[in-house]
């Protein structure tokens, strides 16, 4: 890459003028010394001079013929010189210095050679080492950013590589095609999204099939979905399947601190594109530099702005016909500008959802094909166990599996690690240093098992599989672990009322049995809220406000909160609304633990001595009239 002469010539001005300031620095603090010996030197002025020469302390002086200043040193100092601050002329001063017994020294300096020699080694010298070591700097920088060319290049560093080198360039990440090493058969559990993406592949495999029919495939495509879904990988899978190189960076990347240099590392990212094409330009976290602009006309940051603008110009430029294709990856679609979604740019939407739990059993089993297990592992009911979680999630939960069997000295994986693992992720690392007093754990088993048996009350709810008062490293000083035996899509108002119901059971027991309460509910309380605020504003599943919309969805993909978008007189109403919910739901868990206290002492003292069992074991108890006799079938 080659700059103009106007931009060169004002680099080598940069240098000059960063040569100059060194120059004066050294020659302000070190010339002087260096000049007299290195010895501490000691400005007087004339009259001092003719008091030394007076009193005869004078040892030695010394002076220049076309210099307004004289050197000279005192009897019985050594190491330190006094040189005057100005020499008038004085045709006695010669008689002074012999009265006094000192000894002179006169130079008269050669003009022919001397002063040319004393600019090149205080000037030219200096500017042509900081020259020679710029341009140096400049070429080791570029070699190592893969720039094959070896002409000084100017443009990458601002100043020849002096501190900035770099900031015009793209940095983005190229893998060729043979290394991309992903294909769709390493992505598992995103069916619909590989489909989409398949189109993309056959046009840069044979773009003359389209060119025949006059079809345009989109320019860009736009992955939506929450974190850890695959976006990434979907992405590097669509050039290992066309064999293409792959242009990887992130949004964040093209932020710089300077005004400008965002756009040139487009324009650059682009440029090196277009030499590779056929490829794939992948930026992830989009909206990083894709955010709405704002409408007044002023930004809050001009370099964002001017990032987004010259990617929009970029993305209308290149000929599609070339086969470069632009894939983004965001969680944040909401927030995007829409001129970047508009036809001809990222037109094509490609969901990346959570995936099902057909999905999850299959990314598990993609997953658990690196990893050693012991023969008869059930991977459908870690994936049963598992709702909602990501490809990353699941691919986590095997590597812990893993871990744990090496830590407990096994060569294999068993399912007990496996199962181990989801509770890991769900709640965190079991906290063996937390020792419980007996009336803490006694409270503990209590409020787990209120949960426990309200569930198992409820009609329809999700069987118990698990139950604990081991304390966990995110807080929880006990779980019950519901798990459903098949997945479903839609929830029906009495099963969210039975949920609430479950979520007041651990402190319904607490009052039931010590008749006190404790903080141990505060994340039931947390989510029985949220469960019912729902209810009210967006699912309409309340008498007093009907299928009106009360509430807006913030990010579907991140936190999910929703803000209230209703009259500050309603949001009272929908808070009253709420709290009777709560409190129905909690007179319900109350009831039902009333009618089954006996069974509420048999299984926490249980509990309180195992301090983990299985739901088959708590329905075992649960169920068995005599509590001294196990239940017989038949």
């Amino acid at each position: 890459m080659q700059l103009d002469d106007n931009k060169r010539k004002r680099n080598m001005l940069l240098y000059v003028l960063i040569a100059f300031v060194v120059y004066m620095v050294l020659n302000t603090f070190l010339f002087p010394n260096l000049q007299n010996g290195g010895v501490q030197t000691q400005d007087v002025n004339y009259t001092q001079l003719l008091d030394d020469l007076e009193n005869k302390r004078v040892e030695d002086i010394k002076y220049t013929t076309d210099d307004a200043r004289a050197v000279y040193t005192l009897k019985g100092e050594e190491g330190k010189v006094y040189r005057t601050t100005t020499m008038p002329t004085d045709a006695d001063l010669t008689n002074r210095i012999q009265e006094a017994g000192a000894t002179l020294k006169v130079t008269v300096p050669d003009r022919d050679s001397g002063m040319w020699t004393y600019l090149f080694v205080t000037i030219v010298l200096p500017v042509l080492v900081f020259f020679l070591f710029g341009r140096w700097l400049n070429r080791r920088m570029k070699k190592a950013m893969g720039d094959d060319n070896p002409s000084m290049d100017f443009s990458s560093g601002g100043f020849g590589g002096f501190g900035g080198g770099g900031l015009g360039k793209s940095g983005a990440r190229i893998v060729a095609s043979k290394d991309v090493g992903v294909t769709f058969k390493d992505v598992a559990g995103q069916e619909e999204a590989k489909e989409s993406l398949k189109e993309v592949v056959d046009f840069l495999e044979k773009p003359q099939r389209y060119e025949a029919i006059g079809a345009k495939l989109p320019r860009g495509a736009l992955l939506v979905g929450p974190p850890g879904t695959g976006k990434t990988l979907l992405a590097k899978a669509v050039a290992g399947e066309a064999g293409v190189p792959f242009f990887s960076i992130s949004g964040s990347e093209f932020v710089e601190m300077f005004v400008g240099r965002g756009a040139a590392k487009v324009r650059d990212l682009f440029k090196q594109a277009k030499e590779k094409a056929p490829c794939i330009v992948f930026i992830d976290e989009i909206d990083t530099i894709g955010k709405k602009r704002d409408g007044s006309g002023f930004s809050g940051n001009d370099e964002r702005e001017q990032t987004l603008n010259q990617l929009l110009t970029e993305m209308d430029g290149f000929d599609n016909q070339k086969g470069i294709v632009v894939l983004a990856a965001t969680n944040r679609p909401d927030t995007l500008d829409p001129a970047l979604l508009r036809p001809g740019r990222f037109d094509r939407r490609v969901p990346v959802e959570l995936p099902d739990l057909a999905g999850r059993k299959a990314i598990l089993e993609l997953h658990s094909k690196d990893v050693k297990t012991e023969p008869g592992i059930d991977l459908s009911a870690i994936a049963r166990a598992t709702p909602g979680a990501s490809g990353a999630d699941l691919a986590n939960i095997i590597n812990e599996g893993a871990l744990r069997a090496v830590r407990l000295g096994r060569t294999r994986a068993t399912q007990e690690d496996f199962e181990e693992s989801v509770e890991v992720i769900i709640a965190g690392q079991q906290r063996k240093s937390t020792v419980l007093s007996d009336h803490e754990k006694q409270v503990v088993a209590y409020h787990e098992i209120g949960h426990a048996i309200v569930a198992a009350r409820q009609k329809g709810s999700a069987p118990v599989t698990k139950i604990t008062i081991v304390p966990r490293t995110n807080g929880a000083l006990g779980y019950t672990m519901q798990v459903e035996e098949d997945e479903h899509f839609l929830t029906t108002k009495q099963e969210v009322l039975d949920k609430l119901a479950v979520y007041c059971g651990g402190r319904a027991a607490e009052e039931l049995i010590f008749g006190e309460m404790t903080t141990g509910a505060a994340n039931d309380i947390e989510q029985a809220t949220k469960l019912a605020r729902n209810m009210v504003t967006r699912f309409g599943m309340s008498d007093e406000f009907g299928m009106m919309a009360l509430g807006t969805v913030q990010n579907a993909y991140l936190n999910q909160d929703t803000s209230l978008t209703c009259a500050p007189g309603t949001a009272e109403r929908v808070d009253a609304v709420v709290k009777q919910l709560i409190a129905e739901a909690h007179e319900r868990a109350l009831q039902a633990l009333k009618e089954n206290k006996f069974k509420l002492h048999e299984l926490a003292h249980y509990l309180y001595k195992k301090e983990t069992i299985t739901g088959e074991e708590f329905m075992n108890l649960l169920t068995r009239e005599n509590p001294l006799m196990p239940k017989t079938n038949g």
